[in-house]
């Protein structure tokens, strides 16, 4: 079968983009998203906008909609933000055959450096300005953060793949048992949860100098602060670890305070992540995209390192880098 984004050629992209007006000064670039399909094009007056195609039946038209809607919130709250282009009807959220798809403004920049404490600061000011005005805002049909149910998802998905060898389901299969049933021991009713970008790497993040701004909210949804900072810590000794906590914290509460008692996540969100992404890798395999990119996932080393990573894993959950 077909997958909906083989269809998806340079020119059906240049239709989707002049169908709304623009005309198309340079032929779209295909940016590195695997998800979704992210284009960069200028028009005829070298204007820059990115043009996102939304992968089919991941979200519903209305939890796209609400993706925008957030984003467009936060502008008008002076979070920096790449906008949706607004058609002269209002609409932001277009369809084209089978597609739906945003235009945005192009953010101007590079990803911040996590080695340098200037840009440490700069982005948890950022975040700490996105979760000021993301606190007066509530998610209606996007989901809710809930680590048990997506590791048993996430689990249930690699299982039932032919990806693991008989040896290596049996391990992983007690590994992520374990890992669930300690998650149903998480306190989560202690976390206080809002609407968070819920996917803020540096991949996401661009700027110049020490100004930087957000993009690409697919994955938003409600979840606790930590879930907006813990991915840039990326310290392996404890030195550096706080080092980079302490810049970062630091700028996030010239907004907002921090409740520190959130750093205990840090491990438990790596976990949920680990499991997840190679769970995402299977899931999406019939995507042509994905066999090119992650061709090592069909090999038995690749399952072997999964595995010991999550050992690892465990480990780390009991003696928290971020807590020395």
């Amino acid at each position: 079968m077909t997958h909906p984004f083989e269809t998806l050629s340079p020119d059906r992209a240049i239709d989707m983009i002049e169908t709304l007006g623009f005309a198309v000064g340079r032929d779209p670039f295909a940016l590195n998203s695997y998800e979704n399909r992210v284009f960069d094009f200028q028009d005829d007056n070298r204007r820059r906008f990115i043009l996102k195609v939304y992968r089919p039946d991941r979200w519903t038209r209305v939890q796209r909609a609400e993706e925008l809607q957030f984003i467009e919130f936060l502008a008008q709250s002076g979070v920096s933000v790449g906008t949706p282009w607004q058609a002269p009807d209002g609409r932001v959220l277009h369809r084209y055959e089978d597609f739906e798809y945003a235009i945005f403004n192009a953010l101007p920049g590079q990803a911040p450096e996590l080695d340098n404490p200037n840009h440490l600061f700069a982005l948890g000011e950022l975040v700490g300005k996105l979760h000021r005005a993301s606190k007066r805002y509530s998610f209606n049909e996007r989901p809710v953060w809930a680590p048990v149910s997506l590791l048993e998802h996430a689990s249930s998905v690699v299982l039932e793949s032919a990806f693991l060898s008989n040896r290596q389901a049996k391990v992983y299969k007690k590994l992520v048992m374990e890992l669930i049933d300690q998650a149903r021991t998480w306190p989560l009713e202690s976390l206080a949860m809002f609407p968070v970008h819920g996917d803020c790497h540096i991949g996401n993040i661009l700027g110049r100098d020490d100004e930087f701004g957000l993009v690409d909210f697919d994955d938003a949804q409600t979840g606790p602060a930590v879930m907006d900072l813990w991915l840039m810590l990326t310290a392996k000794e404890a030195s550096e670890a706080q080092s980079q906590l302490s810049e970062l914290l630091e700028g996030y509460e010239q907004y907002l305070d921090f409740d520190r008692r959130e750093l205990d996540w840090v491990e438990r969100l790596r976990a949920v992540r680990m499991v997840r992404h190679a769970a995402w890798i299977v899931e999406r395999w019939s995507d042509p995209a994905f066999p090119a990119a992650f061709s090592w996932v069909g090999n038995e080393a690749y399952w072997d390192d999964h595995i010991k990573a999550l050992e690892q894993q465990r480990h780390a959950l009991s003696d928290p880098l971020w807590l020395a």
